[in-house]
């Protein structure tokens, strides 16, 4: 028997995102986002709401990063979430992260978060909070790299429980994509 929710934000992985931007000064901005993955081929779309700093740079640069929040660095990717970037001009000093400017977009790119995807923006509706991006350049450390391809188990992604509000890190493979399912034909 299934036990009924209602209408809920419950998914099961949601990404934990930190996406990065620069303000109109060039300081670097981080924030937390849990809403968002895959719009289409080359493109995420991401929910944000129109108050964050972030959007307001990322409107205006018309580019950002986003780096896939990992386990080693819980702490420093919830709190860009918590603290605003309208109110703490140094987040990611604070969160205790150095950028590098990235070579394909107008947006940082935060060294300790080993995984990032280098955007370039399409659209927002202000409305719905939507917004999509071409993803120019998937960028990741050679740390979290086996036989030249990104290894799961290296990057330890997190995944936000929407549920009992807890961060969770993703685990052990239990199948093989396009392979597994053959065996019903």
């Amino acid at each position: 028997m299934k036990t009924n929710f209602g209408k809920q934000t419950f998914m099961y992985p949601m990404p934990v995102l930190i996406i990065a931007t620069y303000d109109e000064n060039g300081n670097p901005n981080a924030m937390n986002a849990a809403w968002g993955g895959m719009h289409d081929t080359n493109q995420i779309g991401i929910c944000l709401s129109p108050e964050h700093k972030t959007v307001k740079n990322l409107l205006q640069r018309k580019a950002f990063t986003v780096s896939m929040a990992d386990a080693a660095h819980v702490v420093a990717c919830d709190y860009v979430g918590l603290a605003s970037g309208n109110d703490v001009s140094d987040k990611i000093e604070k969160a205790g992260f150095t950028v590098t400017k990235s070579e394909f977009v107008d947006a940082p790119v935060i060294n300790e978060l080993p995984m990032c995807l280098e955007c370039e923006f399409v659209s927002y509706e202000e409305s719905s909070g939507y917004m999509v991006a071409n993803i120019i350049n998937v960028s990741a450390d050679e740390s979290v790299l086996t036989d030249g391809k990104i290894d799961p188990a290296k990057l330890q992604p997190i995944t936000y429980d929407p549920v009992n509000h807890t961060y969770i890190k993703l685990g052990e493979v239990v199948g093989k994509a396009f392979s597994d399912g053959k065996s019903l034909f």
